[in-house]
């Protein structure tokens, strides 16, 4: 069930950041990339099996980051690209404030929702750290990585800069995040495991949103 959810989920997400695209042009896909940004690091949270594996979900959607500066760099240029990175960050660390902030509030004694959100918003200082620190820095060299590709094949096989920039960056960002968070927490094996299951499936993800940049690219937007 969870594997025809991912697939699910990855159509979904793709569209939905296609559409954003057609709908609101670059500032569709600055909006997107907040969005996917926040709701990547609750998702990341919940650890499921996928094909008799462990992995941390949000994958679709911070590969969905990687695919909205690919697009921009795509189609607005390096600048655009890098503003959309900038913009992800700010949304995160928004974020984790905002919801740091919340568990701060003493509930009522009416209150459902409290003990919930803690244990969801619970963070680590080193979890917050390198996730912060990893997803800046993963998504900066893929914009720099992207566009030196772009320039070496002069414009063409879009399908070999996007696959190279993503996989590669994607794949460094999961294992320094999951090593950086939870080395000495979980036993090390299990530590690797996750990595290394995390990772094959950030492959997966990435060669399917190939076809979704050329469409990306070809739509005119509304605006």
């Amino acid at each position: 069930m969870n594997e025809i959810l991912l697939i699910i989920e990855i159509i979904i997400v793709f569209s939905m950041l296609v559409l954003a695209k057609k709908l609101f042009g670059k500032s569709g896909l600055f909006m997107w990339i907040a969005i996917a940004s926040i709701l990547a690091n609750i998702q990341v949270t919940k650890t499921v099996d996928i094909l008799g594996l462990s992995s941390t979900l949000g994958n679709v959607l911070f590969a969905s980051n990687f695919l909205a500066t690919d697009i921009l760099v795509e189609c607005y240029g390096i600048k655009e690209s890098k503003k959309g990175v900038y913009i992800g960050l700010f949304s995160v660390i928004a974020f984790i404030i905002i919801s740091q902030l919340t568990l701060l509030f003493t509930p009522s004694s009416v209150d459902i929702a409290h003990n919930s959100m803690k244990q969801l918003f619970s963070l680590t200082p080193r979890v917050c750290i390198s996730s912060i620190t990893m997803f800046f820095l993963s998504n900066i060299a893929d914009v720099y990585l992207y566009n030196k590709l772009m320039q070496k094949f002069n414009g063409s096989k879009m399908w070999i800069r996007n696959n190279v920039s993503t996989i590669v960056c994607n794949c460094a960002e999961n294992f320094l995040f999951v090593f950086g968070a939870f080395l000495f927490v979980y036993p090390l094996s299990e530590v690797v495991m996750i990595a290394i299951t995390t990772c094959m499936l950030e492959i997966f993800i990435a060669l399917c949103d190939t076809p979704f940049l050329y469409i990306a690219k070809k739509i005119k937007s509304i605006e």
